[in-house]
Protein backbone atom coordinates (compact mmCIF):
# COMPACT_ATOMS: atom_id res chain seq x y z
CA UNK A 1 0.00 0.00 0.00
CA UNK A 2 1.22 3.48 -0.74
CA UNK A 3 0.43 6.74 0.95
CA UNK A 4 -1.44 9.44 -0.90
CA UNK A 5 0.21 12.87 -0.99
CA UNK A 6 -3.14 14.64 -1.50
CA UNK A 7 -4.85 14.19 1.83
CA UNK A 8 -8.13 15.53 3.07
CA UNK A 9 -7.47 18.83 4.90
CA UNK A 10 -6.21 18.61 8.47
CA UNK A 11 -9.02 17.90 10.93
CA UNK A 12 -10.59 20.73 12.85
CA UNK A 13 -10.38 20.51 16.66
CA UNK A 14 -12.00 17.37 17.98
CA UNK A 15 -15.73 17.86 18.44
CA UNK A 16 -17.47 16.63 21.55
CA UNK A 17 -18.24 12.91 21.13
CA UNK A 18 -21.47 11.38 22.38
CA UNK A 19 -21.02 9.38 25.62
CA UNK A 20 -22.66 5.96 25.57
CA UNK A 21 -23.03 3.19 28.11
CA UNK A 22 -22.79 -0.30 26.67
CA UNK A 23 -23.75 -3.42 28.59
CA UNK A 24 -21.96 -6.69 27.95
CA UNK A 25 -23.69 -10.06 27.90
CA UNK A 26 -22.24 -10.80 31.35
CA UNK A 27 -23.81 -7.62 32.74
CA UNK A 28 -20.84 -5.21 32.88
CA UNK A 29 -21.38 -1.55 31.99
CA UNK A 30 -18.78 -0.04 29.68
CA UNK A 31 -18.27 3.61 28.84
CA UNK A 32 -17.89 4.40 25.14
CA UNK A 33 -17.63 7.52 23.00
CA UNK A 34 -19.33 7.85 19.63
CA UNK A 35 -17.96 10.25 17.04
CA UNK A 36 -20.81 11.01 14.67
CA UNK A 37 -20.06 11.05 10.96
CA UNK A 38 -20.10 14.40 9.21
CA UNK A 39 -22.01 14.63 5.96
CA UNK A 40 -22.91 11.48 4.06
CA UNK A 41 -22.36 8.37 6.18
CA UNK A 42 -20.02 5.94 4.45
CA UNK A 43 -19.91 3.28 7.13
CA UNK A 44 -19.27 2.59 10.79
CA UNK A 45 -16.06 1.81 12.66
CA UNK A 46 -15.31 0.20 16.01
CA UNK A 47 -11.86 0.96 17.42
CA UNK A 48 -10.48 -1.99 19.42
CA UNK A 49 -7.61 -0.58 21.45
CA UNK A 50 -4.38 -1.96 22.86
CA UNK A 51 -3.81 -3.40 26.33
CA UNK A 52 -3.97 -0.72 29.00
CA UNK A 53 -4.56 2.11 26.52
CA UNK A 54 -7.60 4.29 27.32
CA UNK A 55 -10.00 5.20 24.55
CA UNK A 56 -9.08 8.89 24.77
CA UNK A 57 -5.78 7.98 23.07
CA UNK A 58 -7.70 7.18 19.87
CA UNK A 59 -9.66 10.44 19.75
CA UNK A 60 -7.67 12.00 16.89
CA UNK A 61 -8.20 8.97 14.65
CA UNK A 62 -11.87 8.71 15.61
CA UNK A 63 -12.49 12.37 14.85
CA UNK A 64 -10.62 12.12 11.54
CA UNK A 65 -12.70 9.09 10.53
CA UNK A 66 -15.90 10.91 11.50
CA UNK A 67 -14.92 13.84 9.30
CA UNK A 68 -14.54 11.42 6.41
CA UNK A 69 -18.06 10.06 6.90
CA UNK A 70 -17.49 7.14 9.29
CA UNK A 71 -19.56 6.89 12.44
CA UNK A 72 -16.85 5.80 14.89
CA UNK A 73 -16.97 4.23 18.34
CA UNK A 74 -14.21 3.98 20.92
CA UNK A 75 -14.62 2.09 24.20
CA UNK A 76 -12.81 1.55 27.47
CA UNK A 77 -12.60 -2.10 28.42
CA UNK A 78 -13.72 -3.19 31.89
CA UNK A 79 -11.38 -2.02 34.63
CA UNK A 80 -9.80 0.61 32.36
CA UNK A 81 -10.32 4.34 31.80
CA UNK A 82 -13.92 5.52 32.01
CA UNK A 83 -15.12 1.93 32.52
CA UNK A 84 -13.15 1.57 35.75
CA UNK A 85 -15.75 1.50 38.52
CA UNK A 86 -13.53 0.94 41.55
CA UNK A 87 -10.16 -0.31 42.70
CA UNK A 88 -8.46 -3.15 40.87
CA UNK A 89 -7.41 -5.10 43.95
CA UNK A 90 -9.64 -8.17 43.94
CA UNK A 91 -11.12 -7.31 40.55
CA UNK A 92 -11.84 -10.61 38.79
CA UNK A 93 -11.59 -11.11 35.04
CA UNK A 94 -9.77 -13.03 32.32
CA UNK A 95 -7.77 -11.17 29.69
CA UNK A 96 -9.99 -12.36 26.85
CA UNK A 97 -13.11 -10.99 28.56
CA UNK A 98 -12.06 -7.77 26.87
CA UNK A 99 -12.64 -9.56 23.55
CA UNK A 100 -15.45 -12.07 24.17
CA UNK A 101 -17.50 -9.53 26.10
CA UNK A 102 -16.29 -5.94 25.70
CA UNK A 103 -15.32 -5.64 22.04
CA UNK A 104 -18.29 -7.87 21.21
CA UNK A 105 -20.61 -5.38 22.95
CA UNK A 106 -19.12 -2.54 20.89
CA UNK A 107 -19.70 -4.48 17.68
CA UNK A 108 -23.31 -5.19 18.61
CA UNK A 109 -23.86 -1.52 19.43
CA UNK A 110 -22.60 -0.37 16.02
CA UNK A 111 -23.91 -3.11 13.75
CA UNK A 112 -26.49 -1.86 11.23
CA UNK A 113 -28.06 -3.87 8.44
CA UNK A 114 -27.88 -0.86 6.11
CA UNK A 115 -24.24 0.16 6.69
CA UNK A 116 -21.00 -1.77 6.52
CA UNK A 117 -19.23 -2.07 9.87
CA UNK A 118 -15.42 -2.03 10.01
CA UNK A 119 -12.94 -2.52 12.81
CA UNK A 120 -9.64 -0.78 13.44
CA UNK A 121 -7.43 -2.67 15.86
CA UNK A 122 -4.33 -1.74 17.79
CA UNK A 123 -2.16 -4.54 19.17
CA UNK A 124 -4.66 -6.48 21.35
CA UNK A 125 -7.44 -5.36 19.02
CA UNK A 126 -6.00 -7.65 16.34
CA UNK A 127 -6.06 -10.52 18.84
CA UNK A 128 -9.60 -9.77 19.95
CA UNK A 129 -11.12 -10.00 16.49
CA UNK A 130 -10.34 -13.70 16.16
CA UNK A 131 -12.35 -14.69 19.22
CA UNK A 132 -15.37 -12.42 18.78
CA UNK A 133 -18.64 -14.34 18.87
CA UNK A 134 -20.04 -11.75 16.42
CA UNK A 135 -17.07 -11.24 14.08
CA UNK A 136 -19.38 -11.97 11.15
CA UNK A 137 -20.96 -8.52 11.64
CA UNK A 138 -17.65 -6.84 10.70
CA UNK A 139 -16.90 -6.42 7.00
CA UNK A 140 -13.14 -5.71 7.26
CA UNK A 141 -10.43 -5.43 9.90
CA UNK A 142 -7.41 -3.12 9.68
CA UNK A 143 -5.03 -3.62 12.59
CA UNK A 144 -1.83 -1.87 13.63
CA UNK A 145 0.96 -3.28 15.77
CA UNK A 146 -0.54 -6.74 16.32
CA UNK A 147 2.06 -9.37 17.12
CA UNK A 148 2.69 -12.58 19.03
CA UNK A 149 4.19 -10.94 22.13
CA UNK A 150 7.06 -13.41 22.53
CA UNK A 151 10.31 -11.73 23.58
CA UNK A 152 12.21 -13.82 21.03
CA UNK A 153 10.75 -11.75 18.20
CA UNK A 154 12.25 -8.59 19.70
CA UNK A 155 15.76 -7.11 19.41
CA UNK A 156 18.18 -8.27 22.10
CA UNK A 157 18.03 -5.10 24.21
CA UNK A 158 14.23 -5.18 24.21
CA UNK A 159 14.26 -8.88 25.10
CA UNK A 160 16.17 -8.06 28.28
CA UNK A 161 13.74 -5.28 29.22
CA UNK A 162 10.73 -7.53 28.65
CA UNK A 163 12.31 -10.40 30.59
CA UNK A 164 12.82 -8.07 33.53
CA UNK A 165 9.23 -6.85 33.26
CA UNK A 166 7.73 -10.33 33.40
CA UNK A 167 10.15 -11.89 35.88
CA UNK A 168 11.20 -9.09 38.23
CA UNK A 169 9.11 -5.91 38.04
CA UNK A 170 5.71 -7.46 37.29
CA UNK A 171 5.76 -10.06 40.09
CA UNK A 172 6.93 -7.47 42.61
CA UNK A 173 4.24 -4.95 41.66
CA UNK A 174 1.41 -7.46 41.61
CA UNK A 175 2.39 -8.90 45.01
CA UNK A 176 2.44 -5.41 46.47
CA UNK A 177 -0.61 -3.89 44.76
CA UNK A 178 -2.79 -6.88 43.84
CA UNK A 179 -2.76 -5.81 40.19
CA UNK A 180 -0.17 -4.67 37.64
CA UNK A 181 0.49 -1.00 38.35
CA UNK A 182 1.27 -0.36 34.68
CA UNK A 183 0.92 3.39 35.18
CA UNK A 184 3.90 3.38 37.58
CA UNK A 185 6.01 2.27 34.63
CA UNK A 186 4.60 4.97 32.36
CA UNK A 187 3.12 2.31 30.08
CA UNK A 188 -0.62 3.01 30.26
CA UNK A 189 -3.51 2.20 32.56
CA UNK A 190 -3.13 -0.17 35.50
CA UNK A 191 -4.08 -3.73 34.57
CA UNK A 192 -6.27 -6.22 36.45
CA UNK A 193 -4.42 -9.19 37.89
CA UNK A 194 -6.15 -11.62 35.53
CA UNK A 195 -4.95 -9.64 32.51
CA UNK A 196 -1.38 -9.68 33.82
CA UNK A 197 -1.39 -13.42 34.53
CA UNK A 198 -2.79 -14.41 31.14
CA UNK A 199 -0.58 -11.97 29.23
CA UNK A 200 2.58 -13.10 31.02
CA UNK A 201 1.81 -16.76 30.35
CA UNK A 202 1.05 -16.33 26.65
CA UNK A 203 4.13 -14.18 26.04
CA UNK A 204 6.27 -17.22 26.90
CA UNK A 205 5.25 -18.85 23.61
CA UNK A 206 6.47 -17.97 20.09
CA UNK A 207 2.90 -18.05 18.77
CA UNK A 208 1.30 -16.56 21.86
CA UNK A 209 -1.86 -18.29 23.09
CA UNK A 210 -1.91 -20.64 20.09
CA UNK A 211 1.01 -22.51 21.71
CA UNK A 212 -0.62 -22.66 25.15
CA UNK A 213 -1.81 -26.26 25.80
CA UNK A 214 -4.71 -24.86 27.79
CA UNK A 215 -5.93 -22.86 24.78
CA UNK A 216 -6.22 -25.66 22.24
CA UNK A 217 -9.62 -24.41 21.11
CA UNK A 218 -8.45 -20.93 20.14
CA UNK A 219 -7.14 -21.80 16.66
CA UNK A 220 -10.58 -23.04 15.70
CA UNK A 221 -12.11 -19.70 16.65
CA UNK A 222 -9.66 -17.82 14.43
CA UNK A 223 -10.34 -20.27 11.61
CA UNK A 224 -13.97 -19.11 11.46
CA UNK A 225 -13.04 -15.58 10.41
CA UNK A 226 -13.81 -14.70 6.79
CA UNK A 227 -13.53 -10.90 6.83
CA UNK A 228 -10.52 -9.54 4.88
CA UNK A 229 -7.70 -8.19 7.06
CA UNK A 230 -4.81 -5.76 6.68
CA UNK A 231 -2.12 -6.04 9.36
CA UNK A 232 0.31 -3.11 9.36
CA UNK A 233 3.40 -2.99 11.57
CA UNK A 234 6.15 -0.40 11.78
CA UNK A 235 9.70 -1.60 11.35
CA UNK A 236 10.61 0.31 14.53
CA UNK A 237 7.81 -1.26 16.59
CA UNK A 238 10.03 -3.28 18.91
CA UNK A 239 7.11 -5.02 20.60
CA UNK A 240 5.50 -6.14 17.35
CA UNK A 241 8.00 -6.34 14.52
CA UNK A 242 6.79 -7.79 11.21
CA UNK A 243 8.10 -11.26 12.07
CA UNK A 244 6.06 -11.26 15.27
CA UNK A 245 3.00 -10.12 13.33
CA UNK A 246 3.43 -12.89 10.77
CA UNK A 247 3.68 -15.54 13.50
CA UNK A 248 0.37 -14.41 14.95
CA UNK A 249 -1.63 -13.48 11.87
CA UNK A 250 -1.06 -16.91 10.31
CA UNK A 251 -3.90 -18.09 12.55
CA UNK A 252 -6.37 -16.18 10.37
CA UNK A 253 -6.04 -19.06 7.96
CA UNK A 254 -9.37 -18.92 6.13
CA UNK A 255 -9.39 -15.32 4.99
CA UNK A 256 -7.20 -12.90 3.08
CA UNK A 257 -4.54 -11.25 5.24
CA UNK A 258 -2.51 -8.49 3.62
CA UNK A 259 0.58 -7.53 5.60
CA UNK A 260 2.12 -4.06 5.41
CA UNK A 261 5.58 -3.14 6.71
CA UNK A 262 5.60 0.55 7.57
CA UNK A 263 9.06 2.06 7.24
CA UNK A 264 8.78 5.43 8.98
CA UNK A 265 11.33 7.24 6.75
CA UNK A 266 9.29 6.28 3.68
CA UNK A 267 6.25 8.02 5.15
CA UNK A 268 8.09 11.00 6.64
CA UNK A 269 6.37 10.24 9.94
CA UNK A 270 9.29 10.18 12.34
CA UNK A 271 9.48 7.36 14.91
CA UNK A 272 6.34 5.24 15.27
CA UNK A 273 7.20 2.49 17.73
CA UNK A 274 4.28 0.65 19.26
CA UNK A 275 2.10 3.68 19.97
CA UNK A 276 2.68 6.14 17.15
CA UNK A 277 0.07 4.68 14.80
CA UNK A 278 -2.63 6.76 16.45
CA UNK A 279 -0.80 9.97 17.23
CA UNK A 280 -1.87 12.98 15.23
CA UNK A 281 1.15 12.92 12.89
CA UNK A 282 0.14 9.45 11.68
CA UNK A 283 -2.74 10.85 9.61
CA UNK A 284 -1.25 9.50 6.33
CA UNK A 285 -1.70 5.99 7.76
CA UNK A 286 -5.32 6.72 8.63
CA UNK A 287 -5.94 7.78 5.06
CA UNK A 288 -4.74 4.33 3.97
CA UNK A 289 -7.18 2.69 6.38
CA UNK A 290 -10.22 4.57 5.14
CA UNK A 291 -9.16 4.21 1.52
CA UNK A 292 -9.08 0.43 1.97
CA UNK A 293 -12.45 0.38 3.70
CA UNK A 294 -13.93 2.30 0.76
CA UNK A 295 -12.35 0.05 -1.88
CA UNK A 296 -14.46 -2.88 -3.09
CA UNK A 297 -16.98 -1.95 -0.42
CA UNK A 298 -18.51 -4.90 1.33
CA UNK A 299 -22.24 -5.20 1.78
CA UNK A 300 -23.59 -4.61 5.24
CA UNK A 301 -23.28 -7.90 7.16
CA UNK A 302 -26.32 -10.04 7.74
Amino acid sequence: MTTHPQLTPQPQPVTQPQPLTLQTLDGVDLQALRYRARGEVRGRIVVAGATGVPQHFYRHFADYAAQQGYDTLTVDYRGIGLSKSGGLRGFQMDYLDWAFQDVAAAVDAMADEHLALFMVGHSFGGHAFGVLPNHHKVAKLYTFGTGAGWHGWMPRAEQIKVWCLWNVVGPALTRYKGYLAWSKLGMGEDLPLGVYRDWKRWCKFPRYFFDDPGMAHIAGLFGRVRAPIVAANATDDLWALPASRDAFMAAYCNTTVQTVDIRPPDHALGPIGHMGYFRRQAQPLWHEVLDWFASNPAHAPR
